[in-house]
Formats: structure tokens, sequence, C-alpha cells
């Protein structure tokens, strides 16, 4: 079976080489590549290299090449067919027939990438000759460092008419190849072509497998516009590719995170500042398609914007662009700097601390929606408040994933509930510059001191023994909520232990059932923890028993580990307002310090306990 090209080229980019060959070789990082041990003959010194971002392998020592394709082949005894139906199959792309036009556009595509990879060259060269001085001045202005010039190949685009048309035909590329590469323009009226790009600056811009598709250019003086992309192309679609991806994949997987930015400079800059998994789209407003592409490298890309009011309505355009494509465990977070900076300049002011201020301060999308919301619709009367939350609550209504749909609706009634609890809390004199205590309900007096407050710590334990009862009781839950459990933060480091085993055994037995985490437990000396948490099965309430139905036992795992993160998110604030309290005691102060503390009481409700019958 032949596969159409296109469908073949598109397995290669998603599926992680370094990933499919770490499978079966120990792989460790060196430079820009990874070398372990070749698994196709006996060595003792490393010389198998790992190249994921040109997606091939290759041993010095014994010559073995190839792709992921070819190395599942190898390794695994399948053929070509049944290797790309397997790593299809991980990657999550349908296996395709042969289509003979799909061949057609892709030995077409083939066609322009040799004329535009010499077109990148030409351009690095043109950079340093005598007439590149004001090009030069520039980049240099912006502090680059010649090892970043030249790892992401700028160039220069000479002011002549066609100084590169006659360098690439005389290399021997065709006329019709240069125009359909988006290297050289046809008049409209037929007359001869000339350059489409002059006097500027030249960002190469590459596919996943860093293979030259196009350029961006920027103009050195006034030019309109002062940004020019190549025109769309068989090979450059500008809506579903992102600048710098190729570099950006590998390094996302030792970072655990990709950056969205809006521009080219704002990529270098950060990779200057040791930030390599940073991407940019082309001049335009996130696409559907780039979304998809971030997802592809991790599940809660950040996405970075200026700090101006056009970075603000850039930011509310993705989330609102986002809200139909939100699936279980994928979303973005949205980074917003301060006024009047972007990446670049952040950076090169600041340093990379003040950029990473910046990620760890990054809203996720519901958090932005709701204040952008809030923003547009003040509060300050009754019709203005139900015109705010009539808009709140449409927004879930876009989201096309029925579970992340129906989370959007509780977390915004969550938020609507706390607003109007606290709306209704009136404990202030009207008098100018004085407050007065309430009567009763609250400790605190000008003069007196501060009672101390009651402690969430055996609430929250017992949650969390709930947590873990559940997934010990139905070790088939953990197919649907291993992502919430890891991320809940114990209190009782036995439990934390427990929960990292159980995660393991998880990972590690795909169908998973009690007598096989029993073991796995009793291997690591947790197994007297876990039968604490469930002592005798005649007390236990029907959801940690055997035949409960699953749907209750999501729910009720569900409910409590929501609380558990309510819990975690009130302690937190709880300490902040209680320092702010002690160091500025005002009307101010006092009143969020006691919103804060009803919310904590609120918080120390009861739960459900394996060992209790109520």
């Amino acid at each position: 079976m032949a596969f159409p090209p296109r469908f073949l080229e598109e397995l290669r980019d998603r599926v992680s080489l370094a990933g499919v060959i770490g499978r079966r070789v120990k792989l460790q990082r060196r430079g820009r590549s990874h070398v372990g041990l070749c698994p196709f003959h006996n060595e003792k010194t490393p010389s198998f290299n790992v190249i994921d971002e040109k997606g091939f392998y290759h041993c010095f020592g014994c010559g073995a090449h190839g792709d992921a394709i070819e190395f599942v082949r190898r390794t695994e005894g399948l053929s070509f067919v049944e290797a790309v139906e397997r790593l299809a199959g991980e990657a999550g792309l349908p296996v395709p027939q042969a289509d003979p036009a799909e061949r057609e556009r892709f030995e077409r595509e083939a066609k322009l990438r040799d004329p535009l990879e010499s077109a990148a060259r030409w351009f690095e060269q043109q950079l340093r000759a005598p007439g590149a001085a004001t090009a030069r001045r520039y980049i240099e202005g912006r502090g680059l460092r010649g090892e970043t010039i030249a790892r992401f190949r700028l160039g220069y685009a000479p002011a002549s008419r066609t100084a590169l048309k006659e360098a690439l035909l005389k290399e021997g590329h065709a006329e019709a190849a240069l125009v359909e590469a988006g290297l050289l323009r046809q008049p409209d009226d037929g007359g001869a072509t000339y350059d489409y790009f002059r006097d500027r600056i030249m960002f190469p811009i590459a596919d996943a497998r860093g293979r030259v598709i196009g350029f961006g250019a920027r103009a050195m003086g006034d030019a309109q516009p002062k940004y020019l992309n190549s025109p769309e192309t068989p090979l450059f679609r500008k809506g579903r590719t992102l600048y710098n991806l190729a570099i950006a994949r590998e390094a996302s997987r030792g970072a655990g995170a990709v950056i969205a930015v809006e521009g080219y400079m704002d990529v270098i800059a950060l990779a200057e500042a040791g930030i390599e998994h940073a991407v940019a789209p082309l001049g335009t407003a996130l696409t559907e398609e780039q979304m998809q592409v971030l997802w592809r490298l991790v599940p809660e890309p950040h996405l970075c914007f200026d700090g101006d009011n056009a970075g603000v309505r850039a930011a509310l355009r993705a989330a609102e662009r986002a809200l139909p494509l939100l699936k279980p465990g994928h979303s973005f977070r949205f980074v917003m700097l301060p006024e009047g900076e972007d990446p670049d300049s952040l950076v090169r002011k600041s340093g990379r601390p003040a950029f990473d201020a910046a990620l760890g301060q990054a809203l996720p999308l519901a958090e932005l929606l709701w204040r952008a919301t809030r923003a547009a619709h003040p509060a300050d009367t009754p019709e203005r408040q139900a015109a705010f939350e009539a808009a709140v609550k449409a927004i879930p209504a876009r989201i096309e994933d029925p579970t992340v749909r129906d989370y959007y609706e509780r977390w915004i009634y969550e938020k609507l509930r706390e607003g109007k609890f606290q709306a209704r809390q009136r404990p202030w004199s009207a008098k100018p510059r004085q407050w007065q205590a309430p009567s009763r309900g609250h400790a605190f007096t000008p003069t007196g001191p501060l009672r101390k407050l009651p402690s969430l710590a055996d609430t929250r334990s017992r949650r969390e023994r709930s947590v873990m009862a559940l997934v010990l009781a139905h070790p088939a839950l953990l197919a649907h909520v291993d992502e919430t459990l890891g991320d809940i933060e114990f209190s009782r480091p036995e439990l934390d232990r427990l929960r990292h085993a159980v995660l393991e055994a998880a990972a590690r037995f795909p169908a998973l059932d009690s007598e096989t985490l029993r073991r796995h437990l009793s291997d690591n000396n947790l197994a007297g923890i876990a039968d604490g948490l469930l002592p005798a099965a005649t007390f236990r309430p029907q959801v940690f028993r055997p035949d409960a139905e699953l749907d209750e036992v999501w729910r009720q795992f569900a409910e409590t580990a929501s609380m558990l993160r309510q819990e975690t998110l009130v302690t937190v604030e709880l300490r902040q307002e209680e320092t702010a309290l002690a160091e500025a005691m005002n009307e101010q102060t006092l009143r969020r310090f006691l919103a804060v503390k009803r919310q904590a009481s609120e918080a120390a409700g009861t739960t459900l306990e394996p060992g209790r019958k109520d």
C-alpha cells in the first residue's frame, strides 16, 4: 500500500522521534541531539545519534539510518505498513487511502524546497556584504549575539530589483519554481518577474522538521508594511505555521511548556535569554490550526501578549477563539506583560527573571474571560450586575466538549455565589475614615488581639483520605482521574507517597484491577497505609463498595477533589490577607480578611469518610 506523501510528512512531524526511540534506547541529551548505545549492533561507547529536530537517527558505528517509521519497523519486526499504522494510532492520525492527486501535490511541493533553501543561504551571505551595513547595525542594536544570528539564519535582501533572481537562476533553479515558491513576483501585465523581498532583514520560516518553507521580512526604514511574509504557496500556509516550531518542539519536551509570543524578535530575544520553547504566529492572531499545533506540544501552552491595549485585545481574541476547541486537560494560560513591555524589551532591560515572574502570574483562560466580562459590565447597579451575570453565564455555551462545558458552568456558578455572599456583608459604618467592629460573630476589635482561626487540617485530612480511598476501592476510576489526582497537593506525606505509587501503577498497568494494585503497593511497602483507609467493608458507605455505580463514584471523587483545590486556594489567600492585615490594619484590609475567613469556615464542612456510616 502506498500512503499519500503528505500523510507521511504529517506523521513524521507529529511523532517525537526521541520519544519513540527512547522507549527502547536510553538516550542522553547532547547539544541539539540525543545519543545512546546503538540497538542494531553491540557497542560500549555511544555512537547512536537521534536528531529529533531533523527527524532522523544515525549510528556512526554501523551506519544505521532512518526515521521513526524505519526504527519501529526494524526494532519490532513490522512491515512498513504495520509500522505506519502503529505510529499513526499513537499520534491520533487516521490512516488514509492512497491518492494519486495527493502524491502529485507532494512532488510539486518537493520541487520548491531547494529554491527556498538556496534563497535562505543567499540572504545569509548578503547580511555579511558591504551593502548590508544598515541591517547589521539594526541587528546589533537589538543586542543579538553572532551565534544567535547564525542559529536563526537571519539574512538581508538587497534593495536591488533582481539580485536574488539572478543569483538563483545562475544556480540552475527554474524561474517558474521561484515564482511558485514566493521568491519572485509576476506582474499582472505579464512583464518580467522581480524579487518579492527587497531592502529587508530576512527571517527564514521553517516547518516542524526545520526545512525552510517561507520568509518573514522586516523593513529598514519607513516602508510599509513593516513586516512582510511570503505569499501563500503550496508549502507555506500562514494560518497553520508557527515561527521557530522546529526548535521549540524539541525544547518544549525538556521544559514541559511552550510559549506563544507575538513577533519574531520576541522569539529570538527569549532564546538569547535561554528560553528556547517559544514560537510566534506570523503577524496575525492565533488561528484554530495553530492552537491545535500548540496542543500537540503541551496540554496548556502559555500565550504571551504585549503590555498594551492591543495586547489585551489580542489575548481576548485568542481566548474567544479557543473556547469552542477546549477539551479535557487542554487549555491555555495567558501572560500579560507590564505596561509598555513586550518579551523582547522586557528580557533586554530586566533579564530572564522578570519574564519568569510574568509567567508565574499567568491567568487560566476561564479567569481571563471572567475578568474581561466583569470589566465590560460594571456592577454598580442591580441592572448592570444582572447584565454581567447574564454575560458570564453565556460563556460556557460556546464550548463544544460537554465535560469541559459542565465544569465551566459549575466554576462560574461558584464564582457568582461567592460574589453574592460577599456582597451581603455590610459590617461597616458609613462615616468616612471610621469603622466599627460587627456586634457579634467576629473576633476582631480595634484594640483587642486577633483570635486564632479554626484550622482546616482535620477537614482536609478527611478529604484527602476520601479521594485516595475511592481510587483504592475502584482502580478503574484512575483512567478518568489520574491527572486530577496528580494535581492535588496532599498535606500528609504518607498519603502523598501512596498517591505517587497508585499513579505509577496506573501508568504501568493499563487494565489495573484491585489485585494488581494491591500487589504493587505491597512491593512498595504501602499496603498498610492503604488498608488503613478502608478498615472494614461493613462500615463503608455504598460509594466505597465494589458494586457501587461508577458514575456515583466519579461524582463523589470530583466533588471532593474540587473541595480540596478550593481549600488550597482559600488557605493561601487567607495567609496573604492575614499578613496584609498585620502590616496595615484598616477598614479595607479587615473587610478582605473577614470575607476570606468566612470562606475558610465554609470550606471546613463535612466530607464522606470510608469508615463512617453517615
